[in-house]
């Protein structure tokens, strides 16, 4: 097959996107030979992604929201390919993209297939990958489901303030985390564990991590009910936050939570009251801008 062959997945909502269109026609003048496939339903990532495989492509196109993006990783990362994959970032957020310096535009994300790619790590939880962040709260009341608001409040410390009108739907709750050489304990309001920097939109929790580390990166908003009752105070006196965090980067981490733990994991909705994330290293091959953030300077890329 040649070199110059990739298929492109492409979320149903985006098949009637024009500048999609005409980043395909245009690297298709460039010698690329481009085919398109268009999810419907639950379940067609996986199925595209088994079936570009078995007919050869080793390059692969995710087009669309984080969760697409998401979703073919996954898939791609259950197989033992040398295949590898391109992102074009088509959601509202973005989050994993941006961080790792992909172009928004579908031209010149598309680009980045004449780059070399890089093997990177992907988080897992329970059997499930997730490609950027895993990002919740405790108690009933925070759950995939709630509005968006609320989400914003727990995507990241900077969304506080734009959530402050609502902060009386949340609240800390008991959880204990315990990891190689770590442990905390304690009441908390929210967490990130990131493969990626950001979640919720643009809302840095993990602004150091790395995806060819091997390595998560863990960030705990501790949530004492003296500090719940007096962080509107704080904020409104202009009292930066991103210091209140608890961090730590390890290979892996066990989370229990006796009112249950709900996780976002890349738009993903996870429930349970005992999780276990763990960092998968090297797990598939990106195209990534060569300059990404994301690259730890002193990795050697793939030839």
């Amino acid at each position: 097959m040649s070199e110059r062959k990739a298929l492109l997945i492409l979320h149903g909502k985006q098949a009637l996107n024009e500048e999609v269109r005409a980043a395909v026609e245009s690297k298709r003048e460039q010698g690329w030979e481009l085919a398109v496939r268009v999810t419907w339903e639950a379940g067609d990532a996986q199925r595209l992604v088994d079936e570009a495989l078995e007919a050869g492509f080793r390059q692969i196109i995710a087009g669309g929201g984080d969760g697409t993006l998401r979703d073919i990783a996954e898939a791609m990362a259950a197989h033992s390919t040398r295949a590898s994959l391109v992102l074009m970032p088509l959601g509202t957020a973005n989050d994993f993209a941006r961080a790792a310096g992909i172009p928004l535009e579908p031209g010149q994300a598309l680009d980045l297939l004449e780059t070399v790619p890089c093997a990177i790590d992907l988080g897992e939880v329970d059997g499930q990958i997730f490609l950027n962040m895993a990002t919740g709260g405790f108690g009933s009341q925070v759950t995939a489901n709630t509005s968006e608001d609320l989400k914003k409040v727990l995507g990241g410390a900077a969304y506080l303030f734009t959530g402050l009108s609502r902060f009386s739907e949340l609240h800390a709750a008991y959880g204990e985390l315990h990891g190689p050489g770590f442990h905390w304990r304690g009441e908390l309001l929210a967490l990130g564990i990131g493969n990626g920097r950001q979640a919720g939109g643009g809302h840095v929790l993990c602004p150091q991590a790395l995806v060819d580390d091997g390595l998560l990166d863990i960030s705990i908003l501790p949530a004492p009910q003296e500090l719940v009752g007096t962080l509107k105070n704080l904020l409104a006196d202009g009292f930066g936050i991103d210091n209140m965090f608890v961090r730590a980067r390890l290979p892996w981490v066990e989370i229990k939570a006796s009112e249950g733990l709900c996780i976002n994991l890349d738009g993903e909705p996870l429930e349970g009251d005992s999780l276990r994330f763990s960092a998968r290293p090297a797990a598939l091959r990106v195209h990534l801008p060569e300059q990404s953030p994301l690259l730890g300077a002193t990795v050697n890329r793939p030839g």
